[in-house]
């Protein structure tokens, strides 16, 4: 019995020593990040996806990047998948979603850099100005926490509303203080606002769909949102840690190159704009 508690001892002592080896393997083999490869990075169709596609045709391979763009119509996967590393970036987003979301699905998506802004809109076929809104009227607005949010203060600041002190990045209805219009908002996906200008009397719309839907933002919204100050700038993203893949990085300078830039100006007239 002892002899034979002393081998078990000894077997158990070996498979622990092996064991601790193989997890120093392990994590050995998993700092090393697997860098080869194309990028794919996730983006929304609209100017994501166009913006990336202009550098992967034009820019990508004299820098000698491989890349690979990958559309998406929501606001949720691209995060989702760039956690779970089926994509190894997305652009998309500004900083108040991403604060948000990170919070809310236990995400560690970062910033790496800026590139543009699309100014939020307040669209309408049957008003050509904020003061044509009749008393009553439905308004459209995205309903993600933060771009809800935006909607009401853009509202606000074109006097529909009034919020009250301090309603910030999560304001809701329930926020605002003066309606004197009697406004009723109905709370839509935000790929969905343009689809709903049929049902409603206006919706507030972020800029890559109601370019999508044919709006031209800086002529055919009834407001718009100013560029000033604004912290709604759509950025590269990653998941924390992978701030320096050297795909990463040479995608992060080509997006913010001067024929970037001029691509912006040229194509979106205004309705997208650099932020760098």
């Amino acid at each position: 019995m002892r002899n034979t508690a002393k081998l078990t001892t000894a077997v158990l002592t070996a498979g622990a020593l092996t064991l601790a080896l193989s997890a120093c393997g392990s994590d050995k083999s998993d700092a090393a990040a697997d860098y080869s490869g194309p990028l794919v990075v996730a983006a929304s169709p609209v100017p994501h996806a166009e913006i990336l596609n202009f550098v992967k045709d034009n820019l990508a391979k004299k820098a000698g990047l491989d890349l690979e763009v990958k559309e998406f119509q929501d606001y949720i996967v691209p995060n989702t998948a760039t956690e779970d590393g089926s994509v190894g970036a997305n652009y998309f987003q500004n900083q108040p979603y991403l604060d948000d979301f990170n919070k809310k699905r236990g995400t560690h998506i970062v910033p790496v850099v800026t590139v543009h802004l699309e100014p939020l809109g307040l669209y309408s076929k049957k008003a050509k100005k904020v003061d044509e809104l009749k008393s009553g009227a439905t308004i459209a607005v995205p309903n993600d926490a933060v771009n809800e949010a935006r909607s009401l203060k853009l509202l606000a600041a074109n006097g529909l509303i009034t919020l009250k002190d301090g309603a910030g990045s999560e304001a809701t209805p329930q926020d605002i203080t003066k309606n004197p219009k009697n406004l009723k908002f109905k709370e839509v996906e935000a790929a969905q606002t343009a689809r709903s200008l049929d049902d409603v009397d206006a919706a507030v719309i972020n800029g890559n769909y109601a370019i999508a839907a044919d709006l031209k933002p800086a002529t055919q919204a009834i407001v718009l949102e100013s560029a000033k100050d604004s912290p709604y700038g759509n950025f590269l993203a990653v998941k924390e840690g992978n701030e320096k893949d050297p795909r990463v990085v040479k995608l992060a300078k080509l997006l913010t190159s001067p024929e970037v830039k001029k691509f912006i100006q040229d194509k979106y007239q205004g309705s997208v704009i650099p932020s760098f």
